[in-house]
């Protein structure tokens, strides 16, 4: 069993750490504006995984995830790697893995050189982790289907040129229930909200979007009708491997800031280095950090490997989004006062991990998961 990473793994994460330094984090609510997309873009964070011939960097999980990871840790504002990892995993594989080929040649190449920017909507007002019953209806017309329903906390939503979007169209088909559609933003009947106004992931645009009798044609379905589940399942194998890696990156980026704090910063004449609980909290910070990140790298593994990735994917994002949300809590005692200035952007760090453990299905939902895998 290898756990090292390839000479050319670690070249590519040294650089992506670099190049995330100089990475913009000017979007706002409202936008992702064309310079930032194609900032992403250029470090290959919107089509990593997907083939080359589509216009994408050909990575398997293991590489795009090392590639989000090593951007976050190099300094990249999260909810701008969260917009990025939204639009690839939720939004821009379903597309690879299940448009009709003529849709997929439309859609990838700009999809991966940012030209479009997708949005992720699945999450409904009365429908957030429980996604079999969808209030958002799909019905069967000449030539495709009418949509009917609202869809709320869209990532990307207010900046989207495409929607991966939901709904049901069997009420009584039980797991074949719903289907998946890409939808353009342009199509009549669709109309986006206001941005919504969030206190954390700040750079990720978050909206509602309305669907009313909004025509979406046959070549827009994704898989089959009845596939809705299987399509967001599939997304959320890679999402909640691959995405939570810029959770790992956080908390490395972390530990280097308290590391350096603590050997600085004296009390009771002495570094904080080298008072005991000091230390003792940084080792736990530390084991948190590599825990997670084997996980998260098995993961991985097992989807490269095409293996049945569920029970450690459920595992890697449990762990990595609570071990996210203690090691940003401990960073701010660690640095007291100081924490809660926004100069210091502790306080920031603490806003963006908290979301973790509820979006891709809350740590309650992923030990469910878990639990059903040992057959319980």
């Amino acid at each position: 069993m290898d756990f090292s990473l390839s000479a050319e793994q670690r070249e590519r994460y040294a650089h992506i750490g670099t190049a995330a330094r100089h990475l913009s984090s000017g979007s706002s609510a409202a936008g992702l504006p064309g310079d930032i997309r194609k900032q992403l873009a250029g470090l290959g964070l919107l089509g990593a995984a997907v083939p080359r011939e589509h216009g994408g960097a050909g990575f398997g999980a293991l590489d795009t995830a090392l590639l989000y990871e090593g951007a976050s840790a190099g300094g990249a504002d999260t909810g701008l790697l969260f917009a990025a990892g939204a639009h690839l995993f939720a939004c821009v594989r379903p597309v690879l893995e299940f448009a009709l080929p003529r849709t997929r040649e439309a859609l990838l190449p700009g999809l991966c050189s940012g030209e479009l920017m997708a949005g992720n909507a699945m999450t409904e007002p009365d429908a957030g982790s429980d996604i079999s019953r969808l209030a958002t209806r799909a019905t069967r017309v000449d030539g495709g289907y009418l949509l009917d329903g609202v869809k709320s906390f869209v990532s990307n939503g207010p900046a989207a040129d495409l929607y991966v979007t939901y709904a049901t169209t069997d009420p009584h088909g039980g797991y074949f229930s719903s289907t998946a559609f890409a939808v353009d933003r342009m199509s009549p009947g669709l109309v986006v909200g206001d941005p919504l106004e969030k206190t954390s992931l700040t750079a990720c645009p978050a909206g509602e979007v309305r669907f009313t009798r909004c025509f979406v044609p046959d070549d827009r379905v994704l898989g089959s009708p009845g596939q809705g589940q299987l399509v967001f399942q599939t997304s959320m194998q890679w999402e909640r491997s691959c995405l939570f890696a810029i959770y790992l990156g956080q908390q490395e980026r972390l530990i280097r800031r308290c590391v350096r704090h603590v050997r600085e910063r004296r009390q009771f004449g002495k570094r904080l280095a080298d008072l005991q609980p000091v230390a003792d909290r940084l080792a736990d910070m530390k084991l948190r950090l590599e825990s997670g990140r084997l996980l998260l790298y098995r993961a991985c593994a097992e989807i490269d490997d095409g293996q049945d990735p569920s029970l450690w994917v459920a595992m890697a994002k449990l762990a990595v989004s609570e071990a996210a949300v203690a090691t940003a809590l401990d960073a701010g005692r660690i640095f007291g006062g100081r924490a809660v200035l926004t100069e210091y952007g502790i306080e920031e760090e603490v806003r963006d991990a908290v979301p973790a453990t509820t979006f891709s299905g809350t740590s309650d939902i992923q030990r469910r998961l878990i639990a059903r895998e040992m057959g319980l």
